[in-house]
């Protein structure tokens, strides 16, 4: 069954079309990947489902409502959250009450009793427990990243969008990353994720859509885009290239 469609969605800045006439639906119980060569539009297009651009043009469907031009506190509300590319916390607040954020605002009428608990299981969930009292700005890359992974399940997600979540990691975090994710599928929580490492979007997703230019010119299993000749030339040759110079 599916919880999310998009149909012709555009967004348009002066004269610059970001996004053009995307198509795509996503399956409840999916992880579904979202590549690219940078300016692609992956992270507009997460803008617009996520409420914080208004489309031009097109229909974004989630759970059954259209919810295309709503605020973005009110798609959250409704089940639909998100990661930023770059890390968006609390710097001074500790992790406790970065995710504590998250539990008292995605669901209005919480007692702080339940916000708490909610809040200790995600810590646990995520592996951030030993670190429940450390500012959020003092922690490294992985545990920030960690800790704005946990904010958003706390806001109760039925779709969780993960902007590069594995940028700038190791492949050890990179790895543990790529479990975490699945572990987030398998309490029912559909997926999309944006991400650069092809690994991870490789191995765990079941279906890759590919953008360029604003527009998505493929969509397929990972077997099928990793062979795709169109997808090679603009996108995963240059990956090649660029892992191979690092």
């Amino acid at each position: 069954m599916q919880l999310l469609q998009v149909e012709k969605l555009t967004k348009n800045f002066g004269g610059l079309t970001a996004v053009s006439g995307v198509d795509f639906h996503v399956n409840r119980g999916e992880i579904m990947g979202l590549i690219g060569p940078n300016g692609a539009g992956k992270t507009t297009l997460f803008n617009l489902i996520s409420g914080t651009y208004v489309p031009n043009a097109g229909k974004i469907v989630f759970n059954g409502e259209s919810i295309g031009g709503l605020k973005p506190n009110y798609i959250c509300r409704k089940g639909l959250v998100r990661t930023f590319q770059t890390v968006k916390i609390f710097p001074e607040m500790t992790v406790f009450q970065n995710v504590l954020m998250g539990a008292l605002f995605g669901s209005e009428g919480k007692t702080w009793p339940e916000a708490n608990a909610e809040t200790g299981e995600i810590l646990d969930f995520t592996g951030l427990t030993p670190l429940s009292d450390t500012p959020a700005g003092s922690l490294t890359l992985v545990n920030q990243k960690r800790v704005e992974v946990a904010r958003a399940l706390a806001a109760k997600p039925r779709l969780l969008l993960l902007d590069e979540m594995m940028a700038g990691l190791n492949p050890a975090e990179v790895a543990e990353s790529m479990e975490l994710v699945t572990r987030i599928r398998d309490r029912g929580i559909t997926i999309i994720m944006i991400e650069h490492v092809m690994k991870a979007i490789m191995n765990i997703c079941k279906r890759i859509i590919v953008l360029h230019h604003g527009k998505k010119i493929t969509e397929g299993t990972p077997a099928e885009i990793s062979t795709n000749k169109t997808v090679i030339e603009i996108y995963l040759g240059e990956e090649e290239q660029a892992h191979a110079g690092s």
